[in-house]
């Protein structure tokens, strides 16, 4: 079993007013470094004491990392829209013939390797045709063309269907992956671990069990990973306290996961809500996050997706990570994400500084590359 995170500060004191009286029980089990139920989770969602949320997350947080935030300076490429799946949160899918169907040559993949950037994050879709083996050559590729540029590629879900379509199991997969440069995977495709909305929403998906499994294999081959969470669409409190507590039961089994981003449903044609879900609602996600996830190191707080104002604030609500500069990121921005497609290191840099905390800038690893005094 993994221990709870060992701390950076453990004799922090801080005092805090909560107007929410079911909080007061939460508070003491925080400072006391003590575990949280799901049902406190619950609570935590639930509450309209968005301060006292707050400050006891940031107060988790501290204890952590102190007042440091990172980012990395990295570029997102999504090789290919068209995809075997429909789920019905998907902008981003296409069908073969689509008219803004589209599919990256390796060259054209390659145009996105430069010495400016630290990690190449690779997502894309669940293509009918292109064999495993390409998948393969663009790993190495891109390796060949950078030895130094660390690779994130291929969620759960990618690396099931290579063995639904390929008969290349997860073991086989990940080993011949790695070998060409993969040192890492990214943690979408999780979804919610729910059966009830795994049938509503993707049904043809991996579910939570197969995307479990999968990312326990790759902790155990070294290849660490990331964790998600897509909330904000047809999902309960109840079910997002459920799925952090999977995903804590799988941390102190394996310990593999660098960091855990929420990622806030995108509304743009598929409208499963008529609105995004309020910024109250994203920093209480980040928040709780943080005070149940006590074994994940990283809680990211997605400027892509919650827009720089609101994410900049997430930084004061226990996130301690701003992700990266992105560059050419299609998926949420194929479900109209308002925020820029791509940021400068002086632009996170400022984030950060503008929500009184420290700047370190990272590799895909969490190896401290420069800190922004």
């Amino acid at each position: 079993m993994v221990p709870l995170l060992e701390v950076a500060d453990p004799d922090i004191q801080v005092k805090i007013n909560l107007s929410d009286r079911r909080l007061f029980p939460i508070w003491d089990r925080v400072q006391a470094g003590e575990r949280l139920s799901s049902a406190e989770g619950v609570t935590l969602l639930d509450s309209d004491d968005l301060s006292g949320v707050g400050r006891m997350a940031d107060f988790a947080k501290k204890r952590v990392t102190g007042d440091k935030v990172f980012f990395v300076l990295n570029r997102h490429v999504n090789p290919t829209n068209i995809c075997v799946l429909s789920c019905k949160f998907c902008d981003f899918a296409k069908k073969p013939g689509d008219e803004d169907a589209y599919e990256m040559t390796i060259e054209e993949i390659l145009d996105h390797v430069d010495d400016d950037i630290n990690e190449i994050h690779i997502v894309g879709g669940h293509h009918p045709t292109w064999p495993f083996e390409y998948y393969v050559e663009m790993i190495r590729a891109i390796h060949e063309k950078n030895p130094k540029l660390q690779i994130k590629a291929f969620t759960a879900s990618e690396i099931d269907y290579f063995d639904r379509r390929w008969k290349v199991t997860p073991e086989e997969s990940l080993a011949i992956l790695k070998e060409a440069g993969l040192q890492s995977m990214p943690g979408g495709g999780a979804e919610v671990f729910s059966t009830r909305v795994h049938r509503i929403l993707l049904p043809g998906k991996a579910n939570a069990d197969r995307w479990g499994d999968i990312h326990k294999i790759a902790h155990r081959m070294g290849i660490p990973t990331n964790c998600t969470l897509l909330y904000g669409h047809i999902e309960t409190f109840e079910e997002r306290a459920e799925h952090l507590v999977r995903l804590r039961n799988i941390q102190d089994e394996t310990g593999g996961f660098l960091a855990f981003i929420p990622l806030e449903y995108q509304v743009g044609t598929t409208r499963l809500r008529p609105r995004h879900t309020p910024a109250m609602d994203d920093l209480k996600m980040i928040a709780t996050a943080r005070l149940m996830l006590d074994n994940i190191k990283y809680i990211k707080s997605y400027w892509v997706m919650l827009g720089e104002a609101t994410a900049s604030i997430g930084l004061n609500f226990g996130a301690n990570d701003l992700d990266g500069t992105i560059g050419k990121e299609r998926i949420a921005h194929a479900a109209l994400a308002d925020s820029p497609a791509g940021r400068a290191r002086e632009r996170m840099v400022s984030s950060i500084r503008d929500a009184r905390r420290i700047p370190v800038e990272r590799d895909a690893l969490y190896n401290e590359i420069k800190v922004y005094q």
